[in-house]
């Protein structure tokens, strides 16, 4: 019932939104998803069947069944036929991905939506599956013995796709019946499957239409993917650049004489790209992976003018050959190590001499003048401009990359965003090559390019010529990409529902230096904001106050929340070290209660308020999340209130909100006590859901709270959801005056069990100090017994308590930790 709702609510919202599709309604109507069989077990087989048990799917998992015995099974007397060996693949296989870190699952309990099974036994429960995804060993034959038998008990009508990364998908199909070539496809999942956005769906020439487009939208509106359309080429669009990009970065390595450590500097979140940049990631996929990628598109592109680069570099064929893989092997391109005093160390390897050595230092003069560059167009501007050896080296390699992906249109994608979102998705990165193209200049850069060698294709040129100057452009708060063959701008298809904030400055309403106010239409403000880190400064105080008062003067509801990688980490916390080493108390006591005063009135506001937490949210990111109408999070919602973690307790209204929602949820007695417990737990351990789901079991999110399975998707969901609550008769809550709290009796438990954990050494004297104060303010201080309190008491209880720590050496040492990025002593 639940996947049925949702595609209710899915149907309404795309049924204008995708133009290829007639009829929209009548294709999701006719096809629903609520059973799936993964074929074949392993990394990704695994971690697929995950992320749609995930969604809510049933999941059949199913691999071959052993041909020998163990030891271990010799010794039990076990045979061949017995269940447990049958099923001896799938099942470490499965066990292993549920212990491996990152979780592949929202939550542990959503396992119990996997069952299974073998090849030998289970095929024929395939019959009752709505998808059946192939995901076993990349060998042609291998795929196609698993279609046979798959052709035998498969239901007429349902899906068969396979997850190949570079197997040409027509191939696959050949031989099979009319019906299951009408419903083939190549769906290319990126590892790991939760946690990267790519999607590529590959029809071949006989795949029926809709099967396509059903393709494109249930992996973006339900499994939350950036789902691309390829053509069946070699590796598809992703791994094709991707890997070129790669390859290329090593290729101007050499060109300028850089080392490991240089690189990964220079190609990391400095250029919008994960932290892991380049041989880092390369560890951690593995160096084997990139040597089959490459050696296959080398072999399998004869005509590509870039194909060279797809020859393997001599040292990665050297480190191919000593088995120096990465993660895998215990050592890559870096290799950790024990140092004179037994500390861990993490050595880089010497590209020319293949030894490791200790981590080098990097500074180049073009990486400092971006340090106050917060956005990465602008910051893109000046690192190509740079004069030094790492201007050389950006410019060497943007420029190649520009040229290569030029050229790959039309041979890989007809549409040029194709393959933004493709990388984009697939590799982390923060813009895609045509959108990186656009931020330095595409007509200014040609002539550099040309001089580097690089000219791009002729299109780019007829683009300049007929007065475009762009890739992409905003249009209507729309983001529009350029069409080759009509030489004009259109509309991305899919996209046009989501609310894309940096394409709607023309509905600005109020700014400051930290925030801005939007205008979504429909009688909706969005309060935005960008400081650093995202954390909640006196300018974000100030224009959320502000997007309040506007909201409730004017308009029918207001959505909190911006498309940065983080929601917030919270207070800024060099500016309470600042106050607490001054002991300027009434600075820091206004600072409380402003805050307290603002997420009090997200709570009370007169018209409805959705609050978007999304990655990292943090302290008073989580205490903005607690108090709003609804909640409307990405499932990487990564929250939790962790003040503890610096020696101060949660002080804007999140250690009364815990108190207050265990009051409102359970009845006296001791199971009251050890909900408050449970809460309390929460909070003095920093505890941070690591998904939205886990949020929910916490008692962070409410049942009403709602998840956005796709986070490009969570503004315009959040938007929905408020329009929904006006136009249900909102009205302001009164202010809540009945809040049960346990007094002495509670903090005597409290205390009790504090007194263990201190003896035992598992917490410091301080730690001590901080719980006290929470269960000071769970309980409502010192109150002879259990009574009903107002929120206003127990805010002013946090306030007195955040205060009191901030004059503490301990807690002044951790924030000076945090803040200098040291580690901070427990005594």
């Amino acid at each position: 019932m639940k996947l049925f709702n949702r595609y209710k609510c899915f149907q309404k919202r795309i049924k204008n939104e995708y133009n290829e599709v007639g009829n929209i309604e009548s294709l999701f109507m006719n096809r629903t998803i609520k059973k799936v069989a993964v074929l074949g077990s392993g990394i990704m087989g695994s971690r697929i069947a995950c992320h749609f048990a995930n969604i809510g799917c049933e999941v059949l998992l199913l691999d071959i069944a052993p041909k020998e015995l163990t030891d271990d099974e010799k010794k039990k007397n076990l045979t061949l036929d017995h269940p447990a060996v049958k099923n001896r693949i799938v099942t470490g296989a499965l066990e292993a991905t549920l212990k491996a870190n990152p979780a592949s699952l929202f939550t542990k309990k959503f396992a119990s939506r996997i069952r299974l099974g073998n090849f030998t036994d289970d095929m024929p429960k395939i019959k009752s599956c709505d998808w059946t995804i192939e995901v076993v060993v990349e060998n042609l034959d291998i795929k196609r013995k698993v279609y046979e038998e798959v052709e035998k008990y498969r239901t007429r009508g349902t899906l068969i796709t396979s997850n190949t990364s570079g197997i040409p998908i027509h191939l696959m199909a050949e031989g099979r019946s009319d019906d299951f070539q009408k419903h083939f496809a190549g769906t290319h999942f990126f590892n790991p499957p939760r946690y990267l956005k790519l999607l590529e769906i590959i029809p071949t020439a006989k795949t029926d239409s809709e099967i396509t487009q059903f393709l494109l939208h249930y992996g973006d509106l339900f499994l939350g993917k950036t789902t691309v359309l390829c053509k069946d080429t070699p590796a598809f669009i992703g791994n094709r650049v991707g890997v070129w990009g790669l390859l290329k970065v090593i290729d101007s390595m050499k060109k300028f004489d850089l080392n490991v450590d240089e690189i990964d500097k220079l190609t990391g979140p400095v250029i919008g790209r994960p932290k892991s940049a380049t041989f880092r990631t390369s560890d951690v996929v593995g160096l084997d992976t990139l040597v089959k990628v490459a050696n296959n598109l080398y072999a399998g592109l004869p005509n590509d003018e870039g194909r060279e680069m797809f020859k393997l570099p001599e040292v990665v064929a050297k480190l191919d050959q000593n088995k120096w893989l990465g993660d895998k092997t215990g050592q890559g391109f870096y290799k950790k190590s024990k140092d004179a005093k037994g500390q861990t160390e993490i050595l880089t390897l010497d590209l020319k001499t293949l030894e490791y050595k200790p981590k080098t230092k990097v500074k180049f003069a073009t990486l400092e003048t971006t340090k106050t560059i917060d956005n990465l167009k602008d910051r893109l501007k000046v690192l190509l401009s740079g004069k030094d050896k790492a201007g050389d080296f950006y410019r060497d390699c943007f420029f190649g990359l520009f040229q290569y992906v030029s050229n790959r249109i039309p041979e890989i994608s007809d549409e040029l965003f194709r393959i933004d979102d493709a990388v984009c998705g697939g590799f982390g990165w923060g813009l895609g090559p045509f959108e990186t193209w656009d931020a330095v200049g595409v007509e200014k850069s040609l002539p550099l390019m040309e001089a580097a060698g690089y000219k791009p294709a002729p299109w780019v040129y007829d683009m300049i010529a007929s007065g475009n100057k762009s890739f992409y452009k905003s249009e209507g708060g729309q983001k529009k990409y350029y069409d080759i063959p009509s030489k004009s701008y259109k509309g991305i298809s899919g996209k046009e529902s989501l609310i894309i904030l940096e394409n709607k400055n023309e509905n600005i309403v109020w700014k400051n230096t930290d925030s801005k106010i939007i205008d979504l239409g429909d009688g909706v403000l969005n309060f935005s904001w960008h400081s650093k880190s995202y954390t909640l400064g006196s300018a974000v105080i100030e224009g959320m106050n502000k997007a309040l008062d506007l909201a409730e003067k004017n308009y029918r509801g207001l959505v909190i929340g911006h498309q940065g990688a983080d929601f917030s980490l919270g207070a800024n916390l060099g500016l309470v070290f600042m106050y607490a080493i001054e002991q300027d108390y009434d600075e820091i006591d206004f600072m409380i209660r402003a805050f307290q005063n603002t997420v009090m009135r997200i709570r009370y506001s007169s018209v409805p308020v959705a609050v978007c937490p999304q990655g990292r949210t943090l302290g008073g990111g989580c205490e903005m999340t607690l108090h709003a109408d609804i909640a409307q999070a990405a499932a990487e919602t990564y929250i939790g209130l962790v003040e503890v973690g610096v020696g101060l307790i949660p002080g804007g209204g999140g250690t009364k909100e815990f108190t207050k929602r265990v009051s409102d949820a359970l009845q006296e007695g001791d199971v009251e006590l050890n909900a408050l417990q449970n809460a309390f737990m929460n909070i003095a351990t920093a505890k941070v859901a690591t998904s939205a789901e886990e949020a929910r079991e916490m008692g962070i999110l409410k049942k009403v709270d709602r998840i956005s399975i796709n986070r490009d998707r969570q503004l315009a969901d959040a938007k929905e959801a408020v329009i929904e609550l006006a136009d249900a008769g909102y009205t302001m809550k009164p202010a809540v005056k009945n809040i049960k709290v346990q007094g002495r009796t509670g903090q005597a438990l409290f205390l009790a069990g504090l007194q263990g954990m201190r003896m035992g050494n598992y917490i410091s004297d301080h730690d001590v100090k901080v719980a006290k104060w929470i269960a000071n303010v769970m309980c409502g201080g010192d109150l002879t017994s259990p009574q009903e309190v107002s929120e206003q008491y127990l805010l002013d209880l946090e306030r007195e308590a955040f205060l009191s720590l901030t004059g503490e050496k301990k807690t002044l040492e951790r924030i000076q930790a945090i803040l200098t990025g040291g580690k901070p002593l427990r005594n």
